[in-house]
């Protein structure tokens, strides 16, 4: 059998944009439920959520039910240790936390990449090759993994441009609240001088044709970066919803 396409990186390469929602409830349930709900991709965390390598197997066989909706993993952080586990599991897309210089994004290139173009570890029985029923796999692999890279802080916003242009790198992802808390403002990604950060920055990824993507709660917000140009724009958590519609429910009581 071939590698299956990678659908979310085709779309962005056709310039399509994508809607998608946060899951950070462990477990195979919400993420299934969240596959089902319409959203072209869902994003399982395990940076900020109790969900931790292991549990992300699971959740990737819950979305694949749902051909239409792409799977996306946030690792902890850019190990290659990590990076390599995941990908191993079946992931096809990743968004890497906290990338900070180009010697960075560089790095998780090679992570998400085979010898002789990097340093992902090599092993015939996992998921991702389909237990070894993908012709081929380790040869053809990198054609359909995406790399997306989250530029979070001011210091990491003056490399925007010499980030998103290594080789390598399908899409660059910012990342409102630890972009708030860097530029002095923490707690409050709707501060101008954030907001006017962020525009610029989409502003720049369009204009050399670098697919953005944003995670923001803030609906307006969220609508005027699709208008901006983003190109994956993730619109609520699955906690996030939880909690407000428990709120809403107690408050009418």
């Amino acid at each position: 059998m071939k590698n299956p396409e990678n659908r979310f990186k085709a779309a962005l390469k056709a310039g399509r944009h994508q809607i998608g929602i946060w899951n950070s409830i462990g477990g195979n349930t919400v993420p299934e439920m969240l596959a089902g709900c319409g959203f072209d991709w869902v994003l399982v965390d395990t940076e900020h959520s109790p969900v931790d390598v292991n549990d992300v197997l699971p959740a990737l066989q819950a979305i694949a039910a749902y051909p239409e909706t792409s799977a996306l993993v946030r690792p902890a952080f850019n190990d290659p240790v990590l990076i390599k586990r995941i990908l191993d599991h079946g992931a096809q897309t990743l968004l890497l936390p906290y990338i900070q210089s180009v010697e960075e994004a560089e790095a998780a290139v090679r992570a998400v990449r085979y010898p002789p173009a990097g340093i992902r570890g090599v092993a015939g029985l996992t998921r991702a090759s389909r237990y070894g029923s993908v012709q081929r796999y380790t040869e053809t692999a990198s054609d359909e993994i995406c790399l997306l890279l989250q530029v979070e802080t001011a210091h990491a916003m003056k490399s925007l441009e010499a980030i998103a242009a290594v080789d390598g790198v399908d899409g660059i992802f910012i990342g409102p609240a630890d972009l708030a808390a860097s530029m002095g403002h923490p707690g409050n990604p709707g501060h101008p001088e954030v907001v006017a950060a962020i525009e610029a920055a989409i502003g720049k990824l369009k204009a050399m044709g670098k697919p953005a993507g944003i995670l923001t709660l803030d609906e307006n917000f969220a609508r005027r970066c699709m208008e901006l140009g983003t190109l994956f724009t993730a619109v609520s958590v699955d906690l996030a919803v939880l909690v407000k519609g428990v709120r809403d429910l107690r408050a009418r009581f």
